[in-house]
């Protein structure tokens, strides 16, 4: 019962606070978020830290200036947009991101990027050199991830699926790879499934002495083939690259580090076994060192080997396993002495920073508790202090703590919410980054206590914009049932927000639309600004609707046992505690619960087509977008790691597949999706219509030719917002 006292109290407090000039505010349309894009926050582009510790850059029209962090004072000008003129050209290039050499005298600059799949892309690189202030072509056609020598002499970068190393003063160029192909042979960045699920593409390492790099192999020529149709043309062109789906064959992955005098490769003893994966590579402190991360392929087990760069065979340094899975980040730091190690682990049931002697001793667990540590920024080696993130305060906030090596911590946040950092190299000061539920982005300069030196970018502009809408307040509160129970038996709740009506009146009933992702480890429900689909849901609120949000079980910041409880079963207790949350919320005297929604997108997508299918008694409506329909669809990485593979759980994979279950669907269901999609293959939907038409069960359809994933590009997200909106009003506004 302390839950509807709780929402009634915010419901008085939300009432009483209504203004009395609400008449003369503004409602939200689809055209102030997504043509007009009214609702943009400001940010502070080209953050770099200068080298010194004392002075950081910033990108402002195109130059790169540098500033001082205590007082603010433009310094210099290091890059002068109007400088930037290609020879042969009369006007500049646009400089809109670079990286520099380890000096701070040559800028690595971007140009003509074309993306390949969510976070690879293709450009045209120019060197800009501050003391020459000569402008530099890189290479004739387009790189891969152009990176400066530590010495800034030369520049490595992938093409055609192989290594290339350019002398800038001589510009000569030498190719260290030969057998690049495409769909068959990678050197140097990512196959499609590492890229999307173990987060990187570049896959080559400059040693600190630059004497080496150290680079990935794959060999994709086993893996199988997916094709995509993309139109607009008389014949459609076909576009087929290598993905490999649950249970299906992965691409032997091999480590090499090349030596520069030399001119050759030596290859790394990574084990015999070749069905296993290498998330990562790092050098350590040592230049002749390499770490390598050894995971096995049901990823419950962790090794990091070390190396010799020189002879290839290695030792093991460290070693976990876990009874369900190992999630890999790039938490790894070796201290500058190379006898010591930090690395974060779920050893005990929540993410914590561990120091470690390099001989694979334990040295002490820095950080404790029921809480989970989300980032580690870096060590400052002369403090010997590590600074991190962590969800310490509560799961729906993000603070910023410091931790000595004796395990002694201190929060240096000053604002509750979600705080996120960007430290100066020395760590003497930090660029951070605030917001909360109702709030855009604040970023200040603080020095490492917290205490805040001044402000870089408040959003002023669109708190004062935001003021002249008709908005509501989001705000947080817990659901409880006897269903929510970890695997011990322990009875937990569920964390959910609302943005409720302005003109909200308890004597009314109102529809709800219930908005989800709900996949391992995520979360919807943080004190976190939404940006785009904030507004849409206070549009949607402007318009009758109730908006709520749940972290179901198997979500994020929770600790492990709560988050892994989906383990070999992705979709069951997701379903359950959608249900539950509609039957919570439709025993509320204020709400409709023959009018009670569910929208989500991917992952989400799947739980929304779920949600519909087996919850028909509770849910009304639902929109899927690029929804996994079945788990076997989908790639092996992400989809084995959390349900092992259909040859082994087949019953996991079929048992929660909204495929298995439109019989039941009573309500209105609207499935939209990007034709070229890489991620979530249009094959999902696909299959999916075939069996609602099976089962002669009605629904919409929006297909979105040539679109990928995120559906976007011209005018289509104001399209896909638009039919998304237009479907709830029809099927869940009265008279509307």
């Amino acid at each position: 019962m302390k839950n509807f006292k709780i929402l009634a109290l915010i419901i008085i407090i939300l009432t009483a606070n209504i203004s009395q000039g609400q008449d003369t505010l503004k409602n939200i349309t689809l055209e102030d978020i997504w043509t007009n894009y009214s609702f943009y926050p400001r940010s502070v582009k080209g953050i770099n830290s200068l080298s010194n510790g004392r002075q950081y850059t910033i990108i402002k029209g195109g130059s790169v200036i540098v500033y001082d962090y205590k007082s603010g004072d433009s310094i210099t000008t290091l890059v002068n947009a109007k400088d930037l003129i290609p020879e042969g050209k009369e006007t500049p290039i646009k400089l809109s991101s670079f990286s520099m050499s380890d000096d701070e005298t040559k800028f690595l600059i971007p140009t003509e990027t074309e993306s390949i799949y969510r976070h690879s892309s293709e450009s045209k690189f120019y060197v800009w050199d501050t003391r020459s202030k000569k402008l530099i072509n890189l290479s004739t056609e387009k790189q891969r991830l152009a990176d400066f020598s530590p010495d800034g002499k030369k520049v490595a970068f992938v093409r055609d699926n192989n290594i290339f190393i350019i002398n800038l003063e001589s510009r000569e160029e030498k190719q260290i790879t030969i057998d690049g192909e495409f769909n068959s042979i990678i050197n140097g960045t990512c196959d499609w499934v590492y890229e999307e699920e173990f987060g990187f593409t570049k896959a080559f390492f400059w040693s600190a002495d630059g004497n080496k790099i150290a680079y990935y192999r794959f060999d994709e020529s086993r893996v199988k083939e997916y094709t995509i149709t993309k139109y607009g043309e008389l014949y459609p062109e076909l576009y087929t690259y290598k993905y490999p789906k649950a249970g299906e064959d992965n691409s032997l992955v091999e480590i090499f580090v090349y030596n520069i005098e030399k001119g050759e490769s030596v290859k790394m003893d990574i084990g015999e076994e070749t069905n296993q994966y290498i998330p990562r590579i790092k050098w350590t402190q040592d230049p002749n060192v390499l770490s390598i991360q050894r995971l096995n392929r049901l990823q419950n087990h962790l090794d990091i080997l070390l190396a010799d760069a020189s002879t290839g065979t290695n030792r093991i340094m460290y070693s976990e396993d876990n009874k369900y899975y190992i999630d890999i980040t790039d938490d790894l730091t070796f201290l500058p002495e190379n006898e010591q190690f930090l690395i974060t682990s779920e050893r005990d049931g929540y993410n914590h920073i561990y120091l470690y002697n390099m001989d694979g001793s334990l040295n002490k667990q820095l950080s404790t508790g029921n809480w989970e540590v989300s980032k580690v920024y870096g060590y400052d080696s002369k403090k010997k202090q590590v600074f991190y993130q962590s969800a310490e305060e509560s799961p729906l906030n993000r603070d910023i703590y410091v931790v000595n090596l004796k395990g002694k911590r201190t929060n240096i946040s000053m604002h509750e919410g979600t705080n996120n950092a960007a430290f100066s190299k020395n760590y003497k000061y930090f660029i951070n980054t605030w917001k909360d539920a109702n709030t855009p982005p604040v970023i200040t300069i603080n020095y490492a206590n917290g205490k805040q030196v001044r402000m870089l970018e408040d959003n002023h502009g669109l708190i004062q914009k935001m003021q002249k809408f008709n908005l509501s307040e989001q705000f947080f509160f817990k659901i409880e049932s006897p269903e929510f129970t970890l695997p011990d038996g322990k009875q937990i709740d569920l964390n959910a927000w609302a943005i409720y009506p302005p003109d909200f009146d308890t004597t009314k009933q109102y529809p709800v639309l219930i908005t989800i992702y709900g996949g391992p480890g995520s979360q919807t429900v943080t004190n976190s600004f939404g940006y785009f689909n904030y507004f849409w849901y206070q549009m949607l609120a402007q318009n009758g609707f109730i908006i709520v949000s749940v972290d179901n079980r198997g979500t994020g910041a929770r600790g492990e046992e709560f988050r892994k409880m989906t383990y070999l079963e992705l979709g069951k207790y997701e379903t359950i505690d959608y249900i539950e949350t509609a039957k919570y919320l439709g025993n509320l005297d204020y709400v409709d619960k023959n009018r009670i929604g569910i929208f989500g997108w991917s992952y989400g997508g799947f739980m929304a087509a779920n949600a519909l299918f087996r919850g028909a008694d509770y849910f009304s409506t639902a929109i899927a977008v690029a929804p996994v329909s079945n788990w076997r669809y989908y790639d092996n990485i992400y989809t084995e790691r959390f349900m092992r593979t259909p040859q082994e759980n087949p019953d996991g994979y079929d048992n929660n597949s909204p495929i298995n279950h439109v019989d039941k669907m009573k309500g209105d269901f609207l499935l939209i999706h990007g034709s070229a999609d890489d991620n979530v293959h249009f094959q999902n939907t696909m299959d999916l219509i075939t069996a609602l038409v099976k089962a002669n069960k009605q629904f919409n359809l929006m297909a979105y030719p040539n679109k990928n994933h995120g559906i976007y590009g011209g005018n289509t997200r104001y399209h896909l917002y638009k039919k998304m909106t237009d479907f709830l009003y029809e099927n869940m506004i009265e008279e509307k």
